[in-house]
């Protein structure tokens, strides 16, 4: 299985250099559909985090953690992806590809998953609540 970086690296070397905000939501949009289309098999462990700014997974900010902008040289990969792997990601870059950071950060403050992890905090107020797989493959699946 990929990890974070896999996709990450992925998503960069198709895209180019990118906000680190965009490739946080890239990333979340390729795990989310992923639950999706792949029965439930998610695209890599690792988890997301329902930030003031939309989804975060923790182990991916802590590489880019204080810089605005992020190139593929910036992230080092282990691993493969598989052509599914990479259609699933590709098919997520032809939606939300060209939105902006900002879109894709507003986009995930409409949709549950990011919404159901903030109860109880308030807006601007840190969270570091995990948003389940199950939530988002729930959610996404009945769009």
């Amino acid at each position: 299985m990929a990890d974070i970086f896999d996709v990450a690296k992925y998503i960069l070397e198709k895209q180019g250099s990118m906000s680190t905000m965009k490739l946080q939501k890239l990333c979340y949009y390729s795990q989310a559909w992923s639950l999706v289309w792949n029965d439930g098999r998610p695209l890599f462990q690792e988890d997301f985090q329902a930030w003031t700014n939309g989804p975060v997974c923790r182990k991916l900010f802590d590489t880019h953690k204080g810089m605005y902008t992020i190139a593929d040289s910036d992230i080092n990969a282990n691993g493969e992806l598989t052509s599914c792997e990479k259609e699933t990601i590709d098919s997520v870059l032809e939606t939300y590809g060209n939105k902006s950071p900002q879109w894709l950060s507003d986009l995930t403050h409409m949709e549950a998953p990011w919404n159901e992890a903030r109860i109880g905090f308030s807006d601007g107020e840190n969270c570091e609540n995990k948003i389940t797989k199950g939530n988002m493959r729930r959610y996404y699946a009945s769009l």
